[in-house]
């Protein structure tokens, strides 16, 4: 039980974490591996075989209303949800966070009109804004990388410029203004990567939300097409047989679950690690004081 127990000074027990990462990294090389380790191709149908339960030989998660490998399709679905997930997640983080430098170092007129441009992009709920855009941009996996990159890049740019308009009023930034650097030299080459920590946070919390939103749209038939394995388009074509059939809708479900969860737990950890009012940043701050005592005493 001992190693359920958070540590001293850690905010969050080691065995959880590694939990996450390691959820984290097998969903990855599930993704990377799918065309070789998927055992029957995803959209193969089998009527004879239909709403086989988990366990039937060959079908080891069993199989769906038309006879498809429900593990093949899961695994596929890994694929597409972390690909579009991971892809979203990085441009979302360059354009929220460009925007949220220019915003907070230039300030004034500048400053007011990004805000203000982010306070109505934040008015609509997240999942509202992206089918919005998702039913003028149409169906495809680029239609949902574009709708969901335009959805949440506030999410970025507010922090980013808060944190940006301490900084820029540091000795170490205001010298280098004084020395001729440019603007885009000084965001850049001192203010980014101060505000890295923070980009990291949010960058790994954004990667949950948009499998998740990913999932959503799917389900709700906004996504990829009924052809494409997804796991949102997985749930909505269990929800019909939970009563005679209840891994159809379950099997994805956990699968979005877990990655979800682990994205937001190592978030968290990132937050606590990089957070200098933590616990975990006091603890390590008194083993560094400690260690300096202990060297400079010898």
């Amino acid at each position: 039980m001992t190693g359920f127990l958070p540590r001293r000074g850690r905010p969050w027990p080691n065995i959880i974490i590694l939990l996450a990462f390691a959820t984290m990294i097998g969903f990855a090389l599930v993704a990377i591996l799918a065309p070789w380790i998927s055992p029957h191709p995803p959209n193969a149908q089998s009527l004879m075989m239909r709403l086989r339960p988990p366990g039937t030989e060959g079908y080891w998660l069993g199989t769906d209303q038309l006879g498809r490998d429900v593990l093949s399709r899961l695994i596929h679905g890994a694929r597409l949800s972390l690909t579009i997930g991971v892809v979203v997640m990085i441009l979302t983080a360059m354009l929220g966070v460009v925007i949220g430098l220019i915003s907070g170092y230039f300030g004034g007129w500048v400053d007011t009109v990004i805000m203000r441009i982010v306070d109505i992009w934040l008015a609509f709920p997240f999942l509202v804004l992206a089918i919005a855009l998702v039913a003028v941009l149409g169906q495809g996996p680029d239609k949902i990388v574009i709708a969901l990159v335009l959805s949440g890049w506030p999410g970025f740019a507010r922090p980013v410029r808060g944190e940006v308009l301490q900084l820029r009023e540091r000795e170490y930034t205001l010298s280098a203004r004084v020395l001729g650097v440019s603007p885009f030299g000084v965001m850049f080459k001192h203010l980014l990567p101060n505000v890295m920590p923070t980009v990291l946070v949010l960058s790994a919390v954004d990667l949950g939300y948009n499998i998740l939103a990913l999932a959503s749209l799917s389900f709700l038939g906004l996504g990829i097409g009924a052809e494409t394995a997804t796991w949102g388009g997985m749930l909505a074509s269990g929800r019909n047989y939970v009563a005679t059939a209840w891994w159809l809708a379950a099997l994805p479900g956990i699968a979005i679950f877990l990655v979800v969860m682990s994205s937001n737990l190592i978030g968290d950890w990132l937050r606590d690690r990089y957070d200098p009012r933590s616990p975990f940043r006091a603890a390590r701050n008194q083993n560094l004081a400690a260690a300096r005592a202990a060297a400079t005493n010898a």
